[in-house]
């Protein structure tokens, strides 16, 4: 007999975390940080538990607030959604143990308000994952940009309010004015904006030129996936401590960013609609050349964070390309891409964050002969670097490989060109780092000693937090089926008959 499990349940242990970050504040600092491990761990296992309960035929889905004429608010799990909600609080987890050792080591101040806006900010990803409509979706994500808005301003500095000032105008302004009005005349021609298998729009008479317009308004509007021109706060914000650069680029914004495209394409437009139309077909141009141009400006960058959010503006292009060419076998590839990249990019901005932590170094010029001092710090960036390259055996070569059969499917197969050469140009400014590190003489000072002579690798704290996630990368890669299989229980037009 099929049982009802309200998804609200992996809201509160983010937010039932907070008194007891406020309460040992820094004067107990490490029962402040246990307060959160635990929270972190519940909320795995809430949403361990609903995927477990998803297979065995559970409906997932709180009560439905209604406050005006067919707007509601309300929680629902579908496949999709299950996979980001065990992904953000498994990596909120590692995050966590990673943000220990960084904010320790590298004595940031305001820590006690780091960890809380932290936690807001995973309870509204826990609000976008398990969104049941348009609306609550869009509620979610405005309210992951003003809970992180915090966050990459936390220095405090002239630098960071300007990055704040650029966060906040990019993305509001963006939803504000873009996805906003698309998601009222969605409501206002269907009466709804629940996620329906197949799409909303299947009895509304609308032209091809509409359809367009509407698609492109809502991932124009989603500043969050950073599709060029709309990509600008994605590297301004890296003034941010790098747990917070890590949260942004593996867990809560940008991922939310792609996975908001993913669901309006497969439950607000349907994979018809948009063949019918070719709606899709200016943006798949729009999210190529991203990838493409976003690749070669990370080619030029010397600091190192900087590289590493333009390589972020270009993989998320990838998932956003992938949903748009809406058939079934690409929108899996996206969903595993939104896997891959995370543990990939984060465990990037983990050995970024180490090498600054230890060494102090920011620019990719400055680490010859660091990878000596740093072994496993190198290592593990060498790991994740061959993932997002999308190399066997890592996880990143199942998620492009996926994405290509979805090209295939397609008839867009110049498409395959395009990440051709953005795997070459990620092997172009991906690589030399760690052979850089690893096989170029560090620089002499002027007495002729070593001047790495007494850097050491990074708290231990942060390599535990490097060695889970670029373990994650290797393990994925033998371990992919449950993700897989959860993914054939997408509902759309096409498979259920409709």
């Amino acid at each position: 007999m099929s049982i009802t499990v309200d998804p609200i349940i992996t809201i509160l242990p983010p937010l039932l975390a907070i008194p007891f970050i406020v309460f040992f504040g820094e004067r107990y600092r490490n029962l402040r940080e246990a307060s959160i491990i635990v929270a972190a761990c519940i909320l795995f296992s809430f949403n361990f538990f609903l995927y477990q309960q998803f297979l065995e035929g559970a409906l997932l889905q709180s009560e439905k607030f209604t406050f005006f004429n067919g707007l509601t608010l309300f929680l629902k799990a579908e496949p999709i959604g299950i996979i980001f909600g065990l992904l953000a609080s498994f990596l909120w987890i590692v995050t966590t143990i990673y943000s220990i050792g960084y904010m320790r080591g590298h004595n940031e101040a305001h820590q006690t308000r780091f960890y809380t806006c932290f936690a807001i900010a995973i309870a509204c990803v826990m609000a976008a994952a398990y969104s049941g409509n348009l609306l609550t979706l869009f509620v979610a994500y405005e309210a992951i940009t003003l809970s992180t808005y915090p966050l990459v301003t936390h220095a405090g500095h002239a630098k960071a309010k300007r990055a704040g000032r650029i966060y906040i105008g990019v993305l509001m302004g963006g939803s504000i004015f873009l996805l906003m009005p698309a998601l009222i005349v969605t409501w206002w021609l269907t009466g709804t904006t629940d996620f329906v298998a197949g799409g909303v729009f299947n009895e509304v008479n609308i032209s091809p030129l509409f359809v367009t317009l509407l698609l492109c308004l809502m991932v124009f509007g989603t500043g969050k996936a950073a599709l060029m021109p709309f990509h600008g706060w994605l590297p301004n914000a890296m003034v941010a401590p790098t747990p917070v650069s890590a949260l942004l680029h593996a867990v809560a914004v940008v991922k939310t960013g792609v996975f908001l495209i993913i669901k309006i394409v497969v439950y607000i437009f349907g994979f018809d609609l948009i063949a019918q139309t070719n709606a899709a077909e200016i943006l798949l141009y729009f999210a190529a050349g991203t990838i493409l141009l976003s690749s070669f400006i990370a080619l030029k960058k010397d600091n190192l964070k900087a590289r590493l959010a333009y390589s972020t503006i270009g993989q998320l292009a990838y998932i956003v390309l992938a949903a748009l060419i809406a058939n079934a076998r690409a929108i899996e590839g996206a969903a595993l891409h939104i896997v891959s990249h995370a543990f990939g990019k984060i465990t990037l901005f983990f050995c970024a964050g180490a090498i600054m932590v230890a060494s102090h170094k920011t620019l990719v010029s400055e680490l010859a002969g660091l990878g000596r001092k740093m072994p496993y710090t190198f290592a593990a960036f060498f790991i994740a670097a061959i993932s997002i390259i999308g190399l066997p055996p890592l996880v990143g070569v199942l998620s492009k490989f996926v994405i290509i059969e979805g090209i295939i499917d397609s008839q867009y197969d110049w498409l395959i060109i395009v990440l051709i050469i953005s795997s070459l140009l990620n092997i172009a400014y991906l690589l030399p780092i760690p052979f850089t590190a690893f096989f170029k003489e560090a620089p002499i000072d002027s007495v002729g000693a070593n001047t790495h002579s007494v850097i050491k690798e990074a708290p231990t704290a942060c390599l535990i937090a490097i060695s889970i996630t670029a373990t994650g990368c290797l393990v994925l890669f033998f371990q992919i089926e449950p993700i897989v299989h959860l993914l054939s229980f997408i509902e759309t037009a096409s498979n259920t008959g409709e």
